[in-house]
């Protein structure tokens, strides 16, 4: 197809001087975009067209179309029909595509252009939407409920049901970023948004406290931009530090807690429990003793306060150690089957 005929050469829909060859535009939307928010070359090349036609009748931009004066033919004509109708008068045409695309049309204009005996319009393929960034998060939603409302297991989980997936996924996740995973990274990524959206949906259908995944992106939307004053509002941040500051500070005002260890998660493994614990403690200025006992749980815990006052993560080291350790008990096995 010629992408030089382009709507800012003649000016959009605009018959070529000197009689020309016309001009056939395949508009394509996303349906992704709401209705009606079409770029402005899209309007344009509408507005001037000879003919715009579309297959569908219940394409959704119709309306906006008809509300816009701008009248389509449900019809869906030849790749023959179209370059005849086209080409003698130097005539514009634009096709409003479909979801599924128009095979079927661009198949048979190429196998006109390939003959090399047919005088054709100019040919474009014309983005009139385009998926702003997220917006294959509607797609996913829109799957979730679906299957929320059809699937037999999926619709009758609870969130107790899906907790030990949650933390199984988000084990997953950390395990690819630790091995440097990218495309594992990329999958265990969206299994972990999976929960979030699976968490959403089930909370949707609370007869007493629901709520739904905008909620949820709503209160997180609110949450980043009151501990980012120095982005949204007109507090001064320079450096890490600064930002840190700025979100306990920010955080501190929003939770109103009794004790810096409120909102610790007890059920955590270990070493992360007892880091956060002396993160915690330290951020605030506290001097605490290491309470005093024996066994191998007071060392362990020794270990981990120590471990995070070197801003090392006592759980993320003991991972690595373990992983090393795995690895020669596979070569022992090598050795013993030998």
């Amino acid at each position: 197809m010629n992408a030089d005929a382009s709507a800012t050469d003649t000016g959009a829909g605009a018959r070529p001087e000197g009689g020309g060859t016309g001009r056939l535009v395949l508009l394509t939307t996303s349906h992704r975009v709401a209705p009606g928010l079409l770029s402005w070359p899209a309007w344009q090349v509408l507005r001037a067209a000879d003919r715009v036609l579309c297959a569908d009748a219940e394409h959704p931009q119709l309306p906006y179309l008809a509300e816009a004066g701008i009248e389509a033919e449900i019809a869906a004509p030849s790749a023959r029909e179209l370059v005849d109708y086209c080409v003698p008068d130097a005539r514009t045409a634009v096709v409003l595509t479909s979801a599924d695309g128009e095979s079927a049309l661009t198949d048979g204009l190429a196998r006109l252009a390939g003959s090399g005996r047919e005088t054709m319009p100019d040919l474009e393929l014309l983005p009139g939407s385009y998926d702003l960034p997220g917006a294959r998060l509607l797609d996913l939603v829109q799957v979730m409920d679906r299957i929320r409302a059809e699937c037999p297991w999926s619709s009758i989980r609870t969130h107790a049901d899906l907790a030990k997936y949650g933390l199984e996924e988000a084990y997953e996740m950390v395990e690819a970023i630790e091995a440097g995973d990218r495309e594992e990274l990329r999958e265990e990524l969206g299994d972990v948004l999976l929960q979030v959206v699976f968490h959403a949906r089930i909370a949707q259908d609370d007869p007493e406290e629901p709520f739904s995944i905008d909620d949820v992106a709503g209160t997180i939307v609110e949450k980043l931009l009151h501990r980012h004053p120095h982005i949204f509002g007109e507090a001064d941040a320079e450096t890490p530090e600064d930002v840190k500051a700025h979100w306990l500070r920010t955080k501190a005002e929003e939770k109103r807690r009794g004790s810096v260890t409120e909102g610790v998660p007890l059920g955590q493994p270990g070493l992360a429990l007892a880091a956060k614990l002396a993160s915690r403690a330290r951020t605030a200025g506290l001097e605490v003793p290491l309470p005093s006992g024996e066994g191998i749980g007071y060392e362990l815990l020794a270990l981990a306060v120590r471990a995070e006052q070197d801003g090392v993560d006592p759980e993320a080291a003991l991972r690595a150690a373990a992983r090393a350790y795995r690895d020669a008990v596979i070569v022992a096995e090598g050795g013993a089957a030998g």
